[in-house]
């Protein structure tokens, strides 16, 4: 078989860490001290010589899989025994844990022409598995593959240039992982040098404090750079977890200085610096009480990404009422390009961005696009399904002659590819930055149904302030969303549900829970993968459960229901236009009611379900998309 582009050879030298250590110095490089090893002894030896601390690498793994830092013997010990299982050959390393880390992305062609297109600067030191360029990188590899040289190619972010270039850069960019940690109990929420997390975000600004806070607000559902989200522990600051830049605001708030802070962390004082000027801005939002701040505060906090929602948190004010009072005052964001040259030429790329640190926009507004809403992160329960939902819907749209704008974040997703839609915002996926898209774009309307869960949470923000909601009607969407209004919806049509209360408090809960018998299940509204869903088996766990769903669930309604032990749980996907279902998939979960569709194993069509029950379950699910007027697609189980 002919392999194109990178040689085997290659491959192998570089997969190989021992070999690549050899190539290294053969050309006059520098390698921290190094030893291939192939037992448990062998690494034990190698230790010893080299001096601990010491990190273990297993070869040919993806995502740092078996690799850790080992102190002493013990702990090289597990961590051998560990990698050795997912390869025969382990990498001990002399440990450079706490030095600066930079990666380089390089191409290079046939004929030894060579560029770097992207150079980027992890914010936590060594130690911490690295999880983008503006580049076209799949495009111009593919050719290069074919043999073609750089020169030869045409650059298509430009569509001036050749792909023989080295990217300038006008803005900034930050990615952080998202990690999902909180679903497991009795898991390590530390990180390190194997890789945790579940997905990435990119966020992009002019400056790195605007650019940082959208990540933030876009891996989880944050204001920002909130010293209130966890409370301050150093240890958690020396030795990093998943929510450890929340630990760092918490830090700042209480005093900590710069030097400190990096004494504990490691973390550069360049970033800690920036990460002190958003405190710094959030303790002077917090002396203006009950009133919004003068144009120049507001506008110097929305320069260095506070949204929103962050300011009206700080001056005990609505997010309603910071927006008013920004776009009566004209403190609106810019739209700006991504042309990768930083305007030395001319670049046709429709890839876009927010930013208040600017004075115009980068495009003009013609109308007359239609506006589809993405996923967001990958996450447990949103994958790379809504994606392949919202590029089919993109290209439908194409071929039925409109013009597209994606809004999204996910630079792991191909609805991101510039080239997929006619505009592409690379946001945040929220009300304020969706709105301030919409007032902008003036597009014909917005598809939210592409999405999943990012989308629905904003529905009726949007639908409350005008703006054209294509398909489902945002009040359809909350009457599904609500638990108390999809309960009442179905006692009002008669379809059969478990007994059910709202919560109102816990005194109310228990005596339900006492009446009905448990188990009981608790339901928060707005979820996705059954977050926060328990199965309550004793008035503790209704406690505890109770909690965390009105933690997850601030704004929604909480439900108890009555648990159906040992029932069977089926799903249901279906298209419907006005209420009407136009086609329909029913499946059949093999294990009973209890174990998350996302975790089930599914059967379609159904194996164990008698006609009479198959026909009231379509009789239930015509039933539903008419009371919702369902207008695209839906999913249920019931």
């Amino acid at each position: 078989v002919k392999i194109m582009g990178t040689p085997i050879k290659s491959i192998i030298e570089t997969e190989d860490r021992k070999m690549f250590a050899e190539k290294v110095n053969e050309i006059g490089e520098q390698v921290a001290p190094s030893a291939a090893v192939y037992s448990i002894q062998e690494a034990l030896d190698a230790a010893a010589e080299i001096g601990y601390p010491v990190m273990a690498r297993a070869a040919f793994s993806l995502g740092g899989l078996g690799s850790g830092f080992a102190s002493n013997e013990e702990e090289l010990k597990a961590l051998a025994q560990q990698g050795l299982t997912r390869s025969n050959q382990l990498i001990i390393d002399k440990s450079l844990k706490g030095w600066k880390e930079v990666e380089y992305e390089v191409v290079r062609d046939a004929y030894d022409n060579c560029i770097t297109v992207c150079n980027m600067e992890n914010v936590d030191p060594l130690g911490i598995h690295t999880a983008e360029s503006g580049y076209p990188l799949a495009y111009v590899a593919a050719k290069l593959s074919l043999g073609v040289a750089l020169p030869d190619i045409k650059n298509s972010v430009t569509g001036v240039t050749t792909a023989c270039f080295e990217p300038s850069l006008d803005y900034c960019v930050v990615k952080i992982p998202r990690w999902d940690l909180s679903k497991f109990t009795r898991v390590s929420k530390n990180i390190g040098s194997s890789m945790k997390s579940v997905g990435e975000v990119m966020a992009i600004g002019r400056k790195f404090e605007e650019a940082f806070q959208k990540a933030l607000r876009m891996v989880d559902n944050v204001n920002g750079f909130d010293p209130y989200v966890k409370d301050l522990s150093e240890e958690e600051l020396v030795q990093p977890t998943d929510k450890r830049m929340f630990v760092l605001a918490a830090a700042l708030k209480s005093d900590y200085t710069v030097d400190k802070l990096y004494e504990l962390t490691q973390i550069d004082r360049w970033f800690l610096q920036k990460m002190k000027n958003i405190n710094d801005m959030t303790c002077k939002l917090e002396t203006f009480a009950n009133e919004i701040p003068d144009h120049e505060t507001l506008l110097q906090a929305k320069k260095i990404g506070f949204s929103d929602k962050q300011i009206a948190q700080c001056i005990n004010s609505t997010e309603l009422a910071v927006r008013t009072q920004r776009i009566e005052t004209e403190i609106l964001p810019y739209v700006k390009q991504i042309d990768t040259v930083a305007g030395e030429w001319p670049a046709t790329t429709n890839y876009l961005y927010l930013t208040y640190n600017a004075s115009e926009n980068d495009i003009d507004f013609p109308g007359g696009y239609t506006m589809v809403l993405g996923s967001g992160v990958y996450r447990i329960g949103s994958s790379v399904e809504f994606d392949w939902c919202a590029v089919g819907c993109l290209r439908e749209l194409r071929n039925l002659g409109r013009k597209t704008i994606m809004i999204n974040y996910n630079p792991e997703t191909v609805s991101t590819d510039y080239d997929m839609c006619d505009r592409l915002y690379f946001e945040e996926i929220s009300f304020e930055v969706v709105m301030d898209i919409y007032n902008w774009e003036d597009p014909e309307g917005i598809i939210l149904s592409m999405g999943g869960q990012a989308p629905n949470n904003i529905a009726m923000d949007l639908h409350r302030q005008q703006a054209r909601i294509l398909g489902t009607s945002p009040d359809s969407i909350d009457g599904a969303e609500n638990r108390f209004k999809f309960s009442r919806m179905l006692d009002r049509k008669g379809i059969l549900q478990p007994k059910w209360r709202e919560l109102t408090n816990l005194e109310s809960a228990i005596k339900f829970c006492d009446e009905v018998g448990y188990p009981c299940l608790v339901r928060p509204s707005y979820v996705l993968s059954g977050a926060a869903m328990n199965v309550a088996f004793s008035n503790q766990d209704l406690e505890t459960y109770l909690n965390k769903a009105s933690a997850v669930s601030k704004e929604h309604p909480v439900v108890i229901s009555k648990f159906l032990q040992e029932a069977k749980e089926i799903d249901v996907d279906a298209v419907a236009k006005d209420g009407e279902i136009l086609c329909m998939a029913v499946s059949e979960h093999v294990e009973n009611a209890g174990v998350h569709s996302g975790d089930a194993t599914l059967v379609t069509p159904p194996q164990d379900i008698n006609k009479e029950t198959l026909e009231k379950i379509k009789e239930i699910s015509r039933d539903i998309a008419a009371l919702l007027d369902v207008t695209g697609p839906f999913n249920m189980q019931l």
